[in-house]
């Protein structure tokens, strides 16, 4: 932060004015870091410099507060905000309501804005949104409708998110005609049925068990004009495959390619559900026949289900699948190996984590560097950085030399654990001996406020 605080000052003191989109994009990208507080910092200097700031500059600042779950503190900027003559915008009123109603419920969240409204504040649509949205969420569904209902009284008409807001609760409940009357109310130009409508009625037919009602919904579609995608097609293929329908799921997958839709990770782990319906062969079949059209070879394909199958939380059908795609002569990579490790870690299977290497040298496959970075970040991210550093001197015994990223990993992971003065002083030693880069040590002092540990 005191490079940007320099950078500024000797841009100043040369007589180059930074404008207004440099200074802004630096603040906001400082606060989508978390370092809101430097953020303020370098806004109070700019301040002192005479370069006043903008409504934009400090939402990204009230956004950032936000974030970090510091309400009040949003609260005090909005004030501020006023008394230098700022008029707040929708987004400021927006990003402070959601805070509230995900701090402290939906009806703090309304007591708020009744008090933004006291103060001379000009909410619009958007607020009004976030606060339905609120309802919804807290299974509210039947003030949500009244609050819905109430809109053009408070001088807001519905748009389409308004009503996509309040079908999503309507279908999650299963409560279908309320439903198609609410649907039936989208006949406006605000409030058409957009691609976000038809995917929430889809996935909520799907996740009742009523796919062939879904299907005609795709119909639908196709006569309206909307070009399908494989977002709209995987909530049906998941429930097929969930219920071991596989004949369903190939005429499905069939329908997705004369449609001209292509399949994405979500449509691999939706036939992965048929793993869990004890028809894993079947599931290999269908994602083989998938990578045969698809413009890669086979080995790229497969590494790349079995990762989407681990980021997804899918990692024991990934170990299924893998087990059918050896038989074909598939041999798992470094790649492959990263990825089950990963997603070991992130469904907080550990100990089967730490077996992977057991099994790979059983293979006489040799670990690299990248796989054991691989599990220091899973067990950073699973918040055993102490484990971590166990593999991290496991490593180093068996000859294997650490990059710049298994250092970075410890330090984040230290740091990410709330120990900033072990960080610190850890980022200090490996700067000594140069073994990070001068801007990695940077952005980890900025990132981590590390800067005076």
């Amino acid at each position: 932060m005191k490079r940007a605080i320099k950078v500024m000052e000797m841009m100043v003191s040369s007589g180059i004015i930074p404008d207004a989109s440099s200074y802004t994009y630096l603040v906001n990208s400082l606060c989508k870091r978390g370092n809101v507080g430097y953020a303020m910092q370098l806004v109070e200097k700019m301040e002192e410099y005479g370069y006043p700031t903008n409504t934009v500059t400090y939402n990204s600042l009230v956004r950032g507060l936000c974030l970090l779950g510091n309400l009040n503190q949003s609260l005090q900027f909005l004030d501020r905000l006023i008394q230098k003559g700022l008029v707040p915008n929708a987004f400021t009123y927006s990003f402070l309501l959601e805070a509230a109603y995900k701090e402290r419920g939906v009806d703090e969240a309304m007591k708020l804005l009744d008090e933004i409204i006291a103060k001379g504040g000009k909410p619009n649509l958007v607020s009004y949104n976030v606060l339905l949205t609120g309802l919804c969420k807290e299974g509210r569904t039947e003030e949500a409708i009244r609050f819905f209902r109430d809109l053009p009284s408070k001088g807001f008409y519905p748009n389409v998110v308004s009503y996509n807001i309040l079908l999503r609760s309507l279908c999650h409940e299963g409560r279908w005609e309320e439903a198609n009357d609410l649907l039936a109310e989208m006949d406006g130009e605000d409030r058409s049925p957009s691609l976000v409508t038809y995917n929430i009625l889809i996935g909520s037919l799907a996740f009742h068990s009523r796919t062939d009602h879904a299907l005609k919904i795709l119909d639908e579609m196709i006569k309206g004009g909307f070009r399908l995608t494989a977002a709209s097609y995987n909530p049906i293929i998941a429930r097929l495959c969930s219920e071991g329908k596989v004949d369903l799921v190939v005429k499905c997958l069939d329908q997705m390619f004369y449609r001209r839709c292509k399949p994405n990770e979500g449509t691999y782990n939706a036939v992965a559900a048929l793993c869990g319906a004890g028809k894993v062969q079947e599931a290999f079949s269908i994602i083989q026949s998938l990578g045969n059209k698809q413009n890669t070879s086979s080995h790229d394909f497969y590494k790349n289900v079995i990762s989407s199958l681990c980021r997804k939380g899918n990692t024991y059908q990934a170990f299924q699948l893998l087990y059918e795609m050896t038989k074909y002569g598939f041999t798992p990579d470094s790649y492959t190996y990263s990825s089950l490790i990963r997603g070991l870690c992130l469904e907080g299977m550990i100990e089967e984590a730490l077996e992977i290497f057991v099994v790979m040298e059983e293979y006489d496959y040799k670990p690299d560097v990248d796989n054991f970075n691989a599990l220091i970040l899973g067990l950073c991210k699973s918040k055993r950085t102490d484990l971590s550093l166990e593999v991290f001197e496991m490593m180093i015994e068996k000859g294997y030399m650490p990059n710049e990223t298994t250092y970075t990993i410890l330090v984040e992971g230290i740091a990410h654990e709330g120990q900033l003065k072990l960080s610190a002083e850890v980022l200090k030693e490996l700067q000594l001996r140069k073994v990070l880069s001068r801007s990695t040590v940077d952005r980890l002092i900025m990132q981590y406020d590390l800067e005076g540990l």
